[in-house]
């Protein structure tokens, strides 16, 4: 690989929205392309799944995996707080302009490192994702960011505090930002995790994208089902909303508390699945959460469908 292939100057034509960020910045330096920044975070996460795997380090890699790209996650959300102070400080720099040539100064340098802060920021979220989804496919498990808002980079999930989803879908009724299209709200089982499981759940999401194509997914991230359906979002990048059961602050009813949650956000259609829909299975005893989620629809007038076995 070449030098001009890992980094971009003003005088490179780019062609990612990383690329078109850091090329109009005024600072001299180059900065690394957004497929350099890709290839970091797949490598950094392959070599360390190769590292651990077969080791006696393998009962610690999840949290050793999830720890890397949640260092990066970490260091975003740092550098977008300084570059948000900088904005605070553009605005307040234009409100009390008086022409001067020391004014003009400080407001560009804060400019400056606003812009500079944003390209950072999203250096950091292409390092993040890429990590992420090299950790998908070698472990099968996917990562989410158990503290704020995670931000794509690119048309892959984003996901937002529901909190927050909430927030800007009562905005939205004031000619504000909403949080994107129609929700659809699922919850599925812990143990409907096989491959017909998927297929179902899939066609399912499937069937609602093409229902509701700018949708976003709500869920509460759960294992089993529910992660199947995180996986889905990924892949066809779809935003995803995730309204976590907080077992700390609600104890066996946080289950029940997500599902409020989830139906404070509005679902176009909620998507249950009670139990496996796999027929080499023993039936599991429905899912309770997943039935509160379905009669609490009911009860606010939402639609609701439930995923169930194809017919033989």
């Amino acid at each position: 690989m070449t030098h001009s292939t890992l980094f971009v100057s003003a005088s490179q034509k780019s062609d990612s929205a990383f690329d078109d960020l850091s090329a109009s910045l005024s600072d001299p330096r180059p900065h690394p392309t957004e497929d350099a920044l890709v290839q970091l975070g797949r490598a950094l996460m392959t070599e360390l799944v190769d590292l651990i795997s077969d080791t006696a380090l393998e009962d610690y890699q999840t949290i050793i995996g999830e720890a890397l790209i949640g260092a990066f996650h970490s260091a975003a959300g740092r550098i977008e707080r300084d570059a948000d102070r900088a904005r605070d400080t553009m605005r307040s720099l234009d409100r009390d302009f008086d022409g001067s040539e020391a004014a003009d100064t400080e407001l560009q340098e804060a400019t400056a490192k606003a812009r500079a802060g944003d390209a950072a920021t999203q250096a950091c979220e292409l390092i993040r994702d890429a990590a992420s989804q090299a950790w998908t496919v070698a472990t099968g498990e996917v990562w989410t960011a158990w503290r704020g808002s995670r931000r794509g980079t690119h048309l892959t999930a984003a996901q937002l505090e529901a909190k927050q989803a909430i927030q800007a879908i009562r905005a939205r009724r004031s000619g504000e930002a909403d949080p994107g299209g129609p929700v659809i709200a699922f919850r599925g089982a812990p143990t409907a995790n096989s491959v017909e499981d998927a297929g179902r759940i899939f066609d399912a999401l499937n069937w609602a994208r093409q229902e509701w194509p700018d949708m976003a997914l709500a869920t509460t991230g759960a294992k089993g089902s529910e992660k199947l359906a995180i996986k889905w979002a990924q892949q066809k990048g779809v935003k995803l909303i995730l309204a976590r059961a907080d077992f700390d602050a609600h104890g066996k009813a946080a289950p029940f508390r997500a599902n409020d949650a989830l139906i404070a956000l509005e679902p176009a259609v909620c998507l249950t699945l009670v139990h496996s829909v796999d027929r080499t299975r023993a039936i599991d005893r429905a899912f309770g959460p997943a039935l509160n989620l379905a009669q609490k629809a009911l009860e606010n007038g939402l639609r609701h469908v439930s995923i169930k076995a194809r017919a033989a």
